[in-house]
């Protein structure tokens, strides 16, 4: 005896038809997800250099965040009018690595100090908000940076370097 089908009543083989056709809709994108996934750079890939976005917003002003790219400590300042004024008073000529504070910003964000935090003395890290110019502090042998990232005293030959770096939007930046 047969069955005939029709649209008003399913039959047990429609039913079959679809249950078949979703478990092999599922098992064909669980066997994609893992060539699809692979395509994404590894962890190893995105410390090499890739790229970071960090947003900016919860930084309070005077405050300075530590973030790592490439390996590499990078320091991000939002500093207060008093630190921007004090950094752009300064006579430039009278620094052992002369650069104004104006060279180290990106204009219109001027409250923004993003500099490599290493010494560019022997390598060591600095402390922030240490030492006599309010900037950062190297423990190792005395180098003493101001809020600008610039050497005003100890061993250091230069200033804290500047990793490339651009505003996506007012509140986050990309470094690399």
């Amino acid at each position: 005896m047969t069955t005939a089908s029709s649209a008003d009543h399913p039959t047990r083989r429609d039913f079959l038809f679809v249950a078949t056709g979703a478990a092999a809709a599922v098992g064909g994108a669980a066997a994609l997800w893992p060539f699809i996934s692979q395509m994404n750079p590894d962890a190893s890939t995105i410390a090499a250099g890739a790229p970071i976005e960090v947003d900016l917003s919860p930084v309070a002003e005077g405050q300075d965040i530590k973030v790592f790219w490439r390996g590499k400590p990078i320091y991000i300042s939002h500093r207060t009018k008093k630190q921007i004024d004090e950094a752009r008073a300064v006579n430039v000529a009278s620094l052992p690595d002369p650069q104004t504070d104006e060279a180290r910003v990106k204009s219109g964000h001027e409250q923004w100090l993003v500099v490599i935090g290493i010494c560019t003395h022997l390598g060591c890290i600095p402390i922030a908000h240490e030492g006599s110019y309010d900037g950062f502090f190297c423990p190792c042998h005395g180098s003493q940076y101001d809020s600008s990232g610039r050497i005003r005293q100890g061993p250091a030959p230069a200033n804290l370097p500047v990793p490339p770096y651009q505003f996506v939007s007012d509140t986050k930046i990309q470094i690399g």
